[in-house]
């Protein structure tokens, strides 16, 4: 018998209505609270506070509420499927008979799931958005931000006469635009597999017709990620920093990539800590061109930032 520190104080506090002592004992098999003087049943069940399910195919799992919506679902994880277990209640195996007649249910819950065009197109593009979360490694914000995108662009049916793959990636990388995570129109297409002028056209479009409000790409952001892929310590990075802001306050980035611009800055800086990294390295780690990285340099080097 287990009576938890609750209901002990809730038994310390009831006392038994026939005789009136307070000796009121909790058997949590049971689920009966009973006085152990006379032995009356007061109650023959008690809540249970504890988790009520587990989901071992979900990221988080939620004390007595089920498992979580999310907009990357299909059905926003409302749905429910037919056990593929062959087996009943009590663990054992279904009959041959029965097992037929599971498995056409099986088939038509399946089929049932998806009414129209509309909502296998659904399925498709936030499946492509999964496998793009994984090879990009983002956050489950920025997915739930691009699903919600791509659920406006259904509705508007701004999706006839495109590509599911272009529409998806235009969705993930304005989500990503939004956020503020660096990641360019390079990597989102290199990743799907599509053309870039595909995917600049889909997210200008999206832009245009869904009327998106899209920052302003920081550079300071772009160098960390630079610097990782090459191997540079953290003083380059905070010399970067440093004169990417002063560059900042004399309006000199503006209209700039911000890809280029932090690249320069890391080429600077690593030159200042003797790191000696060519053009090319940081050229190839930031997918901007040398000349690039060149003409950049010439406008940081006018900083006094050293």
């Amino acid at each position: 018998m287990i009576v938890t520190m609750a209901q002990q104080q809730l038994s310390k506090k009831q006392s038994c209505p026939r005789c009136g002592k307070n000796k009121i004992i909790t058997d949590e098999e049971t689920g009966e609270m009973f006085c152990g003087k006379c032995g009356f049943v007061i109650t023959d069940r008690v809540d249970n506070h504890g988790p009520e399910r587990t989901f071992s195919d979900s990221s988080t799992n939620k004390s007595r509420t089920g498992d979580r919506t999310s907009l990357t679902r299909h059905d926003q994880g409302l749905s429910t499927i037919i056990n593929p277990i062959n087996k009943d209640s009590s663990g054992n195996p279904l009959s041959s008979s029965m097992k037929s007649s599971i498995k056409r249910l099986r088939i038509w819950d399946s089929r049932s799931r998806t009414k129209d065009s509309a909502d296998r197109n659904l399925q498709v593009a936030l499946g492509e958005l999964l496998k793009m979360k994984e090879k990009l490694s983002l956050s489950d914000a920025i997915v739930e931000k691009a699903a919600y995108i791509y659920r406006k662009a259904l509705e508007k049916k701004l999706v006839r006469g495109r590509s599911i793959q272009g529409l998806i990636a235009a969705t993930l990388y304005a989500s990503c635009r939004e956020s503020g995570t660096p990641r360019t129109l390079n990597d989102v297409s290199t990743t799907i597999n599509i053309t870039r002028k595909n995917l600049a056209i889909c997210y200008r479009m999206l832009v245009k017709e869904l009327d998106l409000k899209m920052p302003v790409v920081d550079s300071v952001q772009c160098i960390a990620r630079i610097a990782s892929q090459i191997g540079l310590s953290e003083k380059t990075k905070r010399i970067a920093s440093k004169l990417l802001k002063k560059a900042e306050e004399k309006q000199i980035v503006s209209g700039k990539d911000p890809m280029g611009m932090a690249a320069s800055a890391l080429y600077l800086s690593s030159m200042e800590t003797g790191e000696n990294i060519t053009q090319k390295t940081i050229a190839i780690a930031a997918g901007v061109t040398e000349v690039t990285i060149r003409n950049r340099c010439k406008s940081l080097k006018s900083l006094d930032a050293f």
